[in-house]
């Protein structure tokens, strides 16, 4: 008797610890949402590692009403001074863009991020930059994968509800063929691999690991948190010293037109390109090459994520440098054939595409090494993307 009165105080004090324990952390959790909120005029037009690998600024971001998301890869971080960030930094029309993506962040790491986002981006506007580059390669790059790998993410789209078991199935199989990446989670291949296999009894073993794929999920994110404040409060010191410069605050209508005087100009004044092989001669090979390329189903595995949450995408892929495939043997003709399965992926989904074909031999638009997007070709980004936040058709 003496025993059970003894262990009452005890059980009591127990609860009474974990209760408390459990209000410090919401409002500690309540406390650094505020804090991510209001320090997002600053931290949106920014692009760092934390960003692109977790979820907090991404969240944070597409919560908001004037902060417009583009995704995309290595033409976000090149230092071109009108690229969309920058050149929307102090919200001259009334956003800003905040970029995600560095080098080598593909379709496929691109959908792990909508996915896991999911019901935050449901009827916001987003933007995702496409690089025809990708769909020139036989196999995804995996240093590219592996490098932009996010556990959170992929934690966050496996155990998250935002998209359906089908298509969760369609992305863990793929997901598996990057074995290295899953080393650091045996929980997570484990769930993988069960929703991959399609079968029934495999669906329940991932239900019944579902609480635990949650918990461990909680985990991560209240990492993530911790980072996200570490990020701010040492921007915040950084930035102290420095006084911010003023954006350009010419409108992206009117600097687009100027671009493109100054594109025509370029065109006509460029010199003539010595031709080593006759445009047109390696078309079949070229064709063969681009309709086999992975990345062609890791894109419509995007677009279905995309509609999954009810996100309202904008598509901005960029151009192929005519000029220089020219060179290579590959003709007008053969590169229409990309533009044109681009065009029927958009509107199988019914999402908006700008694919800038008519610069497909504009030498203004691209860099020299064929791939990145020059001041003129930002300039045309920004204003597809100020008339698309706007409610305006882009390029019209």
């Amino acid at each position: 008797m003496g025993s059970a009165r003894t262990a009452t105080p005890h059980l009591f004090s127990a609860v009474i610890g974990v209760g408390v324990a459990a209000t410090i952390l919401f409002a500690g959790r309540v406390a650094v949402i505020h804090l991510e909120r209001r320090t997002l005029a600053w931290t949106a037009p920014q692009q760092f590692q934390l960003k692109n690998q977790g979820m907090v600024f991404q969240r944070t971001a597409a919560r908001a009403r004037r902060v417009l998301q583009l995704y995309g890869s290595s033409e976000l971080i090149i230092g071109v001074p009108d690229r969309a960030n920058k050149f929307f930094q102090n919200a001259p029309t009334g956003f800003q863009v905040s970029p995600v993506g560095t080098v080598g962040a593909t379709s496929l790491i691109i959908l792990q991020k909508i996915a896991a986002l999911g019901s935050d981006l449901r009827g916001r506007r987003l933007a995702v930059s496409i690089s025809p580059v990708w769909f020139l390669m036989p196999a995804t790059r995996v240093d590219w994968y592996e490098g932009n790998f996010s556990l959170l993410t992929a934690s966050e789209l496996t155990f998250g509800s935002a998209v359906d078991f089908e298509l969760k199935r369609d992305i863990a199989s793929r997901m598996l063929q990057f074995p290295a990446t899953l080393e650091r989670s045996p929980l997570l291949e484990f769930a993988l691999r069960r929703l991959s296999s399609g079968n029934w009894f495999d669906r329940l073993i991932f239900c019944a690991i579902l609480p635990f794929g949650k918990i461990y999920t909680a985990g991560l994110e209240l990492q993530d948190h911790f980072s996200a404040v570490a990020h701010i409060l040492y921007i915040t010191k950084a930035d102290s010293a420095q006084q911010r410069q003023r954006p350009d605050r010419l409108t992206p209508i009117a600097k687009a037109s100027e671009a493109n005087s100054w594109a025509q100009t370029k065109v006509e004044n460029a010199p003539a390109n010595v031709e080593s092989i006759a445009p047109g001669r390696l078309d079949s090979r070229f064709r063969n090459r681009m309709n086999a390329a992975p990345e062609w189903a890791d894109l419509e595995l995007l677009l279905r994520a995309l509609a999954k949450v009810h996100a309202r995408p904008l598509l901005l892929s960029m151009p192929m440098d005519g000029r220089f495939y020219d060179q290579q043997g590959y003709s007008r003709l053969a590169r229409e054939n990309y533009y044109q399965k681009m065009r029927v992926l958009a509107q199988r989904y019914n999402f908006t595409l700008i694919e800038f074909e008519d610069h497909d031999e504009d030498p203004a638009f691209l860099d020299a090494q064929h791939t990145h997007l020059t001041e003129v070709g930002w300039l045309f980004y920004d204003r597809a993307l100020d008339d698309f936040f706007h409610g305006r058709v882009p390029g019209s």
